[in-house]
């Protein structure tokens, strides 16, 4: 896929991107056309956008590995078709098929969608208490389509304190490379003695 911004002329090449394995737009019922055409979308949001205002909402989420990647499209369309999209959102999402570490990103409109283009800013789509009620229905989504596919593993969205452990969490490890061989060791490390109180 190649994109080129209407302002600047920058083109932006994602056609090495081998990793991704689905990429689909999601749009409200009745919303125009190009909304569901990424360079136009992307294109429109950008020349509403006031210097130094925020693009988009960026949602990553861990996809459950237990799943087949049909089961993780189908979990992560009904979540954001459920959460964002019932709110009047456009959501572009893209999996990510790493080994080990199946993820999804998602870009999030921040404005009401028009025929012509974008309304004004939704004030009430920043709310905090949305952010935990997100975090808890992808927690439920999940364990959802993990009972429908018979397995047994669950997910938790709370931090180990309203849990009841008394251990710290686990780090981000981030992908392993020759410049940062050190600190990722030390992070898989600290991840594994932490798995290992648990």
């Amino acid at each position: 896929l190649r994109m080129t911004c209407a302002r600047t002329g920058q083109v932006f090449n994602f056609t090495r991107k081998k990793e991704v394995s689905h990429s689909a737009i999601l749009a409200p019922k009745g919303a125009a056309p190009w909304a569901v055409c990424r360079a136009t979308l992307w294109g429109r949001a950008e020349e509403q956008k006031r210097k130094n205002a925020q693009l988009a909402r960026e949602i990553v989420v861990a996809l459950p590995i237990e799943l087949t990647h049909a089961q993780q499209v189908a979990l992560i369309h009904r979540y954001v078709q459920a959460q964002f999209i019932s709110l009047g959102m456009v959501g572009d999402i893209n999996i990510h098929l790493k080994a080990g570490n199946p993820h999804a990103h998602v870009l999030l409109t921040l404005s009401d969608i028009e025929a012509d283009g974008f309304g004004g800013k939704r004030r009430d789509w920043n709310h905090p208490s949305l952010v935990a009620r997100w975090r808890e229905a992808w927690a439920k989504a999940c364990n959802t389509a993990l009972e429908e596919a018979g397995h047994a593993a669950r997910i938790d969205h709370r931090s180990n304190k309203e849990r009841g452990i008394d251990l710290p969490a686990t780090v981000h490890e981030g992908r392993r490379t020759p410049a940062n061989a050190e600190a990722w060791d030390a992070r898989a490390e600290f991840n594994a003695w932490v798995r290992t109180q648990i």
